[in-house]
C-alpha cells in the first residue's frame, strides 16, 4: 500500500497486474491509458440509451481489462474504504441494478440545474459508496459522472487533478459525503458544471 502525499491511501496490486508492472508512474501511466480507452467508449455512447450494468461493467472492463484480471467483474471480497464499509459483496449486484434504475429515473425528471446537480451527485457518490469493484471504483465513478454529464448536456467535469489541494478537497467533500452532508460535494460538481 502507497501513502500518497495527501496521506489517503492507494493499492496498486503490482503483483497482480498482466504487465508486470511494479513502478507506481508505470502503473499510473498504464492505468491512464486505460482510462482514455474508457473515456473514449463514453464520449461514443448514445446519450439517448438509458444507462445499464453492462455499460458499467464495460467501462470497468475498458479501462482496466488490460492491466488486471478483476476488470470488469462485480468485487467478491469485503473492503474498507477510509472510514466507509461498503456493502457486502453478495448484496453488491442487487444494489447495482438498483442504482442504476434510480440514476435512470433520475436523469429522465432531471429539468433544473438543481435536479441535475442532484442527480451527478447521486450518480457519483452513490457509485462509490457501493463501491462494486475490487479497485478502480473512484475513477469509474467519476466517468460515469461524466457519461451523465454528457447525457445532460454537460462537459466533462475534472473534481481533481491526482496530486495536490484539489485532492484533498475532493477526498474531504466525499468524507462529509459519507456523513450525510452532500453539500460540499454538490457545490464542487456545480462548479465545475459547463454546458456545451
Amino acid at each position: 500500500m502507497y501513502v500518497m502525499s495527501d496521506s489517503t491511501n492507494w493499492t496498486p496490486y503490482p503483483e497482480d497486474n498482466f504487465l508486470g508492472l511494479t513502478d507506481s508512474n508505470l502503473i499510473n501511466e498504464a492505468e491512464a491509458a486505460g482510462i482514455t480507452k474508457a473515456e473514449l467508449l463514453i464520449f461514443g455512447f448514445d446519450v439517448d440509451e438509458p444507462i445499464s450494468v453492462w455499460l458499467i461493467l464495460d467501462i470497468h472492463k475498458h479501462a482496466f481489462g488490460h492491466m488486471y484480471d478483476w476488470a470488469g467483474k462485480w468485487r467478491t471480497t469485503q473492503v474498507t474504504v477510509g472510514q466507509l464499509v461498503p456493502p457486502a459483496p453478495n448484496q453488491v449486484l442487487h444494489l447495482m441494478y438498483q442504482f442504476v434504475d434510480n440514476l435512470n429515473f433520475k436523469l429522465s425528471v432531471a429539468t433544473t440545474r438543481q435536479d441535475q446537480l442532484d442527480c451527478l451527485t447521486f450518480a457519483h457518490y452513490e457509485f462509490v459508496r457501493i463501491h462494486p469493484f475490487t479497485n478502480g471504483n473512484g475513477r469509474t465513478g467519476r466517468m460515469l459522472m461524466n457519461l451523465v454529464a454528457l447525457k445532460l448536456g454537460y462537459q466533462p467535469l475534472q473534481l481533481y487533478h491526482r496530486e495536490g489541494e484539489s485532492r484533498k478537497v475532493y477526498i474531504n467533500d466525499m468524507k462529509a459525503a459519507d456523513r450525510g452532508d452532500f453539500t460540499r460535494l454538490r457545490v464542487l460538481i456545480d462548479e465545475e458544471l459547463i454546458p456545451f
